[in-house]
């Protein structure tokens, strides 16, 4: 793949994140909740960040290792999902993602998983996709479960986040057991 493609859904536009989508990014990233459910999200989110991630997203893509698409509905930024630590030569990546607060319970994440683990099959030739989620998000869980993505075990005392230890749950997915056709590359 020789650009971030764009993938359309039933309601969702994912597209390439440019410098404008820094100042909606930030304000959703912001929230303590975003960061509380994430390994790395930092709370407070320092100012200008999300002009950093952005940048630091394209040079991961041009590297080949990772490869991120703002979540969009009718235009308007609802949150963030990547494909990590991208392994070529073992045909692997792990999925990420996060959904503005206040966008939570609509299936968004559902829809955008499903559109990004087709995309990894299809496009990228991968035949493995895997994701986590700390155990005080099991909503997490949830849409990982609905894309057809198989617990996998518990990972305890794995991460430590504001000076706590949590247990982290590992999901995976493999090609043969199938993808969804719920997406289209522009």
């Amino acid at each position: 793949v020789d650009a971030v493609p764009t993938l359309m859904t039933d309601r969702l536009v994912l597209r390439p994140f440019g410098a404008e989508d820094a100042a909606w990014a930030e304000a959703l990233v912001s929230d303590k909740e975003i960061a509380k459910m994430t390994s790395s999200i930092p709370h407070p989110y320092p100012k200008g960040g999300a002009l950093s991630w952005i940048a630091s997203q394209a040079r991961e893509f041009a590297d080949g290792k990772a490869i991120s698409f703002a979540i969009t509905l009718d235009g308007e930024g609802v949150g963030t999902i990547s494909l990590m630590d991208i392994k070529s030569d073992h045909r692997r990546a792990e999925l990420g993602y996060w959904i503005g607060k206040p966008f939570w319970g609509n299936g968004y994440a559902t829809e955008a998983v499903k559109a990004v683990i087709a995309f990894a099959f299809e496009e990228l030739n991968l035949l493995r996709v895997h994701a986590r989620h700390m155990t005080q998000n099991p909503a997490s869980g949830r849409v990982m479960e609905k894309c057809g993505m198989v617990k996998e075990g518990v990972m305890r005392q794995h991460l430590r986040k504001w000076g706590d230890m949590h247990d982290v749950v590992m999901y995976g997915i493999v090609k043969e057991e199938g993808t969804t056709d719920e997406h289209s590359a522009a």
